[in-house]
């Protein structure tokens, strides 16, 4: 894989967002995070249109399939949501000299 990649999730918490953050760097999955809110979401669950507060995360610079399969399985084996999201975006465009 020739791109860099970035995860974008979304938790209920600022301290869950910084929890994950954290022990994704510590597992050395990922180097650079980022970490926005608190961030208004709608969404239909079970025929009801929820209206809550999230922090969305935003893991950065994964460049290989195997560290994007172990950043998954930690967000879905530590993340307080029974389904989380796991938004896969590729970044074609970069500059070298920050990559490094």
């Amino acid at each position: 894989m020739d791109d860099f990649l970035q995860v974008v999730t979304t938790v209920g918490s600022e301290e869950e967002a910084e929890r994950l953050a954290h022990g994704i760097a510590g597992a050395r999955l990922a180097a650079c995070f980022q970490i926005a809110g608190p961030i208004r979401s709608l969404d239909w669950r079970q025929g009801v249109l929820k209206d809550a507060r999230e922090w969305q995360l935003v893991i950065k610079d994964i460049s290989s399939e195997e560290q994007l399969a172990e950043v998954a399985a930690y967000i879905k084996a530590n993340l307080s949501y029974e389904t989380p999201e796991i938004i896969v975006i590729p970044t074609l465009l970069y500059d070298e000299e920050y990559m490094r």
